[in-house]
């Protein structure tokens, strides 16, 4: 068991860019040596003796804030145990103490102070004075209810949450909304910011290519402020940096009418506290996101906890209109079968059962042609018990046939390199759609069916294809990589995937395109850190899209699978699913849902 030599229950918020995250299986199973430690000196410090039972406690709270809950539930007598470490809530005017507890739960006092902090803001976002904005020249702007009900309420109120499942128009719906208030407030200063890089350069790619609609353009609605509008990461746009404070804060705020967060599903407590005192009144705010998703990295479940608030349902439209899957298609089936999974209370036979029947039989992977208008596919396998080498060669090369079409474009940029001594632009950009056709998807990082096994296979895979094809290092023509932190020096987001390729002055050496940003930057430059991405775990795949996506775990993901996480894999497929999984950690999913504990539902219902 990994030990961890201090506490870091102030972590900076820029670890929030999912740096740590991905594999959480050992922090959440039990409690581990530094909690043991950190919870005997805390009791000792306090109150002078070593209170087995209260260290105790302080240890259940450690292991549920690593599994991303704010408090535990605690009984009305267990305060007495704790001598002193805890205070009740009413009481912390007149005390301070470094836990805090009401009549149903237990905090830490920071994130005790976190949740207060964003119910306060939230609940003073609401109900700021804010100007309505006339709209009603452009009700027929858009057609679908529930994205003309979110217009009409970005345009009559200060605080707006918009989410929605994938294909739902989301970012349709909320460039009309951008470009009618941009248009009818002239001067209106926006903001549009990701909780990390990648999902804000996501977003300024998918608004960029909203606002070329002719609709928009033949009403007028769209100019060089929005042709030009900026996204930024929430760091930045609150100034934040490593162990330095935000620019941003109550006293200096934010200089913007609109304010737009995308991907707000990843919002953790302390960022959405930051933001949230950040932002003046007046001031629109809206949250954009799907709460079926994943949730947050760090301790939260911000966006999730705020659609449960019934003064705030004023303030939200669910979009449930699916323009990518469409009536009767399978993804949207399969998606639709596992937020309705827990509600079956079947047994894992039964529900495996079901799930045929009602989705797609069990069989063996086949390789599946892709073409330009197909209707889904979903195809199932489970692995077989036990494993053997035979067989683990076997899904390798299964899963490799998603590549196939890759390395012959692979095998088309060599020789074209080869003879003219320049690839043209033409090939690049078809080798990288037929790059961005296939991803195959995991839970975990270790393990015959973990992420570095995996992208190994594949490396092997290509490199067999051709021969002459040498390798120089780590380096070769076709290696996907994908950055694993922000690298402000080269303008490279945290989860910025490029493609190696020969350099384009020197023959000898390799270049890697970051197709997003159309940026070429040499391979010797880029960090030590980055990762080959052939395969890539299912948290850095929240936001992107894929024709055809294969998402492979086995039994060792049992600690880390839940519907959510199934979810957001499935659901990153445009046309086809390949799942290669372990049966019982299959079923499993389908029934875990992630129901983070906290208090923010409460303390908002308290403070109105």
């Amino acid at each position: 068991m990994r030990t961890k030599k201090k506490l870091e229950m102030d972590k900076s918020v820029d670890n929030f860019e999912d740096n740590h995250v991905e594999n959480q299986t050992e922090l959440v199973a039990e409690v581990d040596t530094w909690m043991i430690r950190w919870s005997q000196y805390l009791v000792q410090q306090v109150t002078g003796t070593s209170n087995e039972a209260a260290a105790q406690r302080i240890q259940q709270l450690l292991l549920a804030l690593e599994r991303g809950e704010s408090c535990i539930a605690i009984d009305p007598y267990d305060p007495e145990q704790l001598q002193g470490i805890a205070v009740e809530s009413q009481q912390l005017s007149q005390a301070v103490a470094p836990l805090v507890y009401n009549a149903e739960n237990l905090y830490l006092y920071r994130y005790w102070q976190l949740e207060q902090q964003v119910a306060q803001h939230i609940l003073r976002l609401k109900r700021q004075q804010i100007s309505a904005v006339d709209i009603s020249a452009y009700d027929s702007l858009l057609v679908d209810p529930h994205q003309h009900a979110a217009l009409k309420m970005v345009a009559s109120q200060g605080l707006s949450l918009i989410t929605g499942g994938p294909g739902t128009g989301k970012t349709y719906t909320l460039a009309r909304i951008i470009a009618v208030l941009n248009h009818l407030q002239p001067g209106l200063r926006i903001a549009m910011a990701a909780p990390t890089g990648k999902a804000a350069q996501r977003m300024k790619q998918a608004l960029g290519l909203a606002f070329t609609d002719p609709v928009l353009n033949d009403l007028g609605l769209v100019d060089d402020t929005l042709r030009e509008l900026e996204t930024f990461t929430l760091h930045r746009l609150l100034g934040l940096g490593f162990h330095r404070p935000a620019r941003f804060n109550a006293e200096h705020p934010l200089p913007y009418d609109l304010i737009v967060i995308d991907e707000a599903s990843m919002l953790d407590l302390q960022l959405a506290s930051l933001l949230l005192s950040a932002i003046a009144t007046p001031c629109r705010l809206i949250l954009l996101g799907d709460a079926n998703q994943l949730a947050s990295v760090d301790v939260g479940a911000v966006l999730a906890d705020l659609q449960q608030v019934d003064i705030l349902q004023p303030n939200r439209v669910n979009l449930i209109t699916s323009r990518r899957f469409k009536a009767g298609a399978l993804i949207g089936q399969m998606a639709n079968f596992i937020q309705a999974a827990l509600t079956l209370n079947m047994s894992t036979a039964q529900l495996i059962s079901h799930f045929e029947q009602e989705v797609v039989a069990a069989g063996s992977l086949q390789a599946i042609e892709l073409v330009s208008d197909m209707s889904d596919q979903i195809q199932l396998e489970f692995l077989a018990s036990p494993m053997n080498n035979s067989l683990l060669v076997d899904y390798y090369q299964r899963l490799a046939w998603g590549f196939e079409h890759y390395f012959a474009a692979l095998h088309q940029v060599e020789q074209q390199y080869q003879q003219l001594g320049e690839i043209s632009q033409e090939m690049l950009s078809h080798l990288v759609a037929v790059f961005d056709q296939y991803r195959i998807l995991v839970a975990v990082r270790h393990g015959d069916l973990g992420l570095h096994r995996l992208n190994l296979e594949m490396e092997q895979s290509l490199l067999s294809t051709q021969a002459e094809w040498v390798k120089q290092g780590d380096w070769y023509l076709g290696r996907p990589v994908m950055l694993t932190q922000n690298d402000d020096q080269l303008g490279l987001a945290n989860g910025e995937v490029g493609i190696c390729l020969p350099h384009r002055e020197k023959a000898e050496q390799f270049e890697v395109y970051f197709p997003n940003l159309e940026l070429w930057v040499a391979a010797t430059r880029l960090p030590k850190t980055i990762e080959t991405a052939f395969a890539m775990t299912i948290h850095k795949s929240q936001g992107s899209e894929f024709k055809h996506v294969a998402v492979v775990f086995d039994q060792a993901a049992q600690r880390l699978l839940s519907q959510e996480l199934l979810y957001t894999a499935i659901t990153r497929a445009r046309s086809v699913v390949s799942l290669l999984v372990d049966r019982d950690t299959f079923a499993q999913s389908l029934q875990l849902k992630t129901r983070r504990r906290s208090g923010l539902v409460e303390k908002m219902t308290n403070s109105i």
